[in-house]
């Protein structure tokens, strides 16, 4: 039996609190322009209501947070649903118990799956080089307590937020509980490096999209925003480790993949991990 899922990932541009309500808009048009090539999965870049404020220190945050019943997230929920598509919206979530880098998993049909809160919380220095704002993270987010696997489209998948892709454990524990797509939405800069952190962008994107046997969508910021130079290079990666499509710097736009999801269980009797893993060998990875 064949099964299929034409997903996307959106790759946004720059966004001011001035301009909160174009990137709406933005948004509703990707929807749109997703729908009209018969995407059923859009996935949204990290943060991209909100301006990447991690990027510096500033008391008055609050701002940038959202409940994940805010009008905003619901109102683009719902024009997918009417379209007949699964969203993840990524957003800064304000919650009773604290602060977090949240993605929200929304069904074909509009009603919220649950919430990915981002588990690898980055902090790194400044420096005095252009675009070298280092990264405060820490001061703003909690870091999730879980890594949960979402039903939806027939198919399951797991969220990994930025940094999260650089652990392998993360997404390995994601596959091991049967996702088939690890879903990557990400906010990644140049800082003050443009040409090493632009050679090593794909590298943990194929990386574990082939050690895990699962397709990876990873939905990346574009364009300068600020001291930030946001790298764009969105790309859908297939269980082999190899890209099927990606997009280069362009703000807006999206990269679209029509998946056999039987490649999944293809690539994992091809490579079969799960045989020869030595789960018995690796407990001082937990210590």
């Amino acid at each position: 039996m064949t099964r299929t899922l034409c997903m996307a990932a959106a790759q946004t541009g720059n966004v001011s609190l001035e301009s909160a309500d174009a990137m709406l808009q933005t948004a509703a048009g990707l929807i749109d322009r997703a729908h009209e090539q018969g995407v059923q999965l859009l996935v949204f870049p990290e943060l991209f209501l909100t301006p990447f404020f991690a990027c510096r220190l500033e008391a008055d945050f609050d701002r940038y947070f959202m409940r994940p019943d805010d009008t905003r997230v619901t109102k683009l929920q719902n024009h997918a649903a009417s379209r007949g598509m699964a969203l993840v919206l990524p957003l800064a979530e304000r919650s009773d118990d604290g602060y977090y880098n949240s993605a929200v998993v929304s069904d074909e049909r509009g009603s919220v799956i649950g919430i990915y809160r981002k588990t690898h919380i980055p902090a790194y220095f400044p420096n005095d080089k252009p675009g070298g704002t280092g990264s405060y993270e820490k001061f703003y987010f909690s870091p999730g307590r879980d890594l949960p696997v979402f039903d939806v489209c027939g198919t399951r998948i797991g969220i990994q937020i930025c940094n999260d892709r650089l652990y392998p454990e993360g997404s390995r524990a994601l596959a091991l509980r049967g996702a088939e797509i690890l879903v990557m939405p990400i906010a990644f800069s140049t800082y003050s490096d443009p040409a090493r952190r632009t050679s090593i962008w794909e590298v943990p994107l194929r990386a574990r999209a082939h050690e895990n046997g699962a397709y990876v969508v990873a939905s990346n910021r574009a364009g300068i925003e600020g001291p930030r130079q946001h790298l764009g290079h969105s790309m859908i990666v297939d269980p082999y480790g190899m890209i099927a499509a990606r997009v280069q710097d362009e703000e807006n736009t999206l990269v679209v993949h029509e998946a056999d999801l039987e490649e999944v269980k293809r690539a994992r009797v091809g490579f079969p991990w799960w045989r020869d893993r030595r789960p018995d060998l690796y407990g001082n990875l937990v210590k």
